[in-house]
């Protein structure tokens, strides 16, 4: 039996490879389905199921392609419906794979269909459990991205949670291994782990969802303080049911070289310039109204939070990154890009515009006088500590709260880091912002070089 997680950063989202004798199992794949059929191919080995946890608003899965091209049956689990051929799976039914198997446990609670796989090996002993969105490492699924398909609130997703947790999941043995669908920086939950893999024991001890409290302070736990999702994980839910092109035919369609002239031409009609370069080369030269969001971070995450679905995209990305960014879009369902620059910046005959990228130690100066300075980290991180006096604008929210900031005084931003303020930064340049300050390193350096008396430190109580 060999299991293989494959884990993207930039969805922080996981796939599974399972084979046994010859047979194969994918759970969840992404769109780009070709490091599934290689692997088959190096096991001498049939790809005879994948098995979906459940429809998928952060990613567009491969299950579609998958199937075509290998004859593989798609299993989801009860209550799902979808416009393409599926096998719908009844609670607790069992499929072999080698000498191995999976059975089927519908834990509805992040969506109607959800569904969890427990893997029993060759002994037919309990060994793994792939648990989706229904259990994360400290966390579990919200509960909130299936209200639209319905009249069911996220208060009545949370109590089915409540109960498959306790009904399918703590029934298992401590020792079986729990692997889930994302981990640390996805938006399907609140605040998971950064771990990507633990057990039912370990789960039982540390997750707060595992607890012994009532159903009414699970919901109220579960359903407080939710940001709202990215606008296009309802059109990847669609997607996910309704079938999508291969992912062959998109990039071909959107790897398009663009002269500088044709790119530029492209921007005066409406296309949005995405800088894919690192947060260092962004800030000393970029393209008037380019918009950073860098490969290396949570690249598909950010776009999906801050861009328009429908958009029509151009790109400025290093050499043979090209394509590399536009296949990463359209895993998100991005698939409107127009082309990319087909010379390296520093060539063209541009008007080029630049942002200061600061040490810890040079903005912590400049904070020993009255600045204007812009948090744009999560609640989560505010309350960890903060410089005294920011304005606290979490990123995902600062396209629609622009107007709470002068654009005539000079701003100071940080975030963790660096990768989301420098986002942050290309945002506020792009809408006219006039002095804009990055902070490197983020609040993690300024932290340690700041004088004591400009942090706050904020200690939370947990109640429960």
């Amino acid at each position: 039996m060999k299991i293989q997680q494959l884990y993207t950063n930039c969805l922080s989202e996981a796939t599974y490879y399972i084979e046994s004798k010859g047979e194969v199992a994918i759970i969840d794949p992404l769109r780009d389905i070709d490091v599934y059929l290689k692997m088959a191919k190096e096991d001498n080995a049939t790809i005879k199921y994948v098995f979906e946890t459940h429809f998928h608003a952060d990613f567009v899965s491969g299950h579609v392609e998958l199937a075509k091209k290998t004859g593989a049956k798609i299993v989801f689990g009860p209550g799902a419906e979808a416009k393409y051929k599926f096998y719908k799976a009844s609670d607790e039914e069992r499929f072999n794979l080698g000498d191995i198997s999976f059975t089927l446990l519908h834990t509805p609670g992040h969506t109607l269909e959800s569904s969890c796989y427990l893997l029993k090996n060759n002994s037919d002993i309990d060994y793994a459990v792939f648990t989706g969105d229904t259990l994360f490492v400290g966390d579990v699924g919200r509960p909130d991205l299936a209200v639209k398909a319905g009249d069911i609130t996220k208060e009545d997703l949370a109590g089915l949670l409540y109960d498959s947790l306790r009904s399918k999941i703590l029934t298992l043995p401590d020792h079986v291994i729990v692997y889930p669908g994302h981990g640390a920086g996805s938006s399907c939950g609140k605040n998971l782990g950064p771990e990507t893999f633990s057990t039912i024991g370990e789960q039982k001890r540390s997750n707060y969802a595992l607890q012994d409290i009532s159903k009414q302070q699970f919901v109220e736990k579960l359903t407080e303080g939710l940001i709202a999702p990215p606008n296009y994980f309802f059109t990847d839910v669609k997607i996910n049911k309704t079938g999508y092109e291969d992912i062959e035919v998109v990039l071909s369609r959107n790897h398009f070289p663009l002269s500088y002239d044709e790119f530029m031409n492209c921007q005066r009609k409406g296309a949005v310039i995405l800088d894919t370069r690192s947060p260092k080369d962004f800030a000393k030269k970029h393209l008037k109204g380019a918009i950073n969001i860098g490969l290396q971070g949570q690249f598909a995450h950010w776009v999906g939070t801050l861009i328009k679905l429908d958009s029509n995209l151009i790109l400025v990305a290093e050499e043979n990154f090209q394509k590399e960014a536009i296949l990463r879009l359209a895993r998100v369902g991005y698939e409107n890009v127009i082309g990319f620059l087909n010379k390296d910046i520093d060539s063209v005959p541009a008007e080029f515009f630049a942002i200061q990228n600061e040490t810890a130690k040079k903005i912590s100066q400049k904070l020993q006088k009255s600045y204007n300075i812009l948090d744009v980290r999560n609640l989560v991180e505010r309350l960890e500590g903060y410089i005294t006096g920011s304005v606290h604008i979490p990123l995902n929210e600062l396209l629609c709260r622009l107007n709470e900031l002068d654009k005539d005084f000079e701003w100071i931003v940080y975030c963790a880091g660096g990768y989301r303020s420098m986002i942050a930064c290309s945002i506020l340049t792009a809408n006219d912002f006039k002095s804009i300050i990055n902070a490197e390193g983020g609040f993690a350096q300024l932290s340690q070089v700041v004088d004591s008396s400009i942090l706050e430190q904020v200690r939370v109580v947990n109640e429960h």
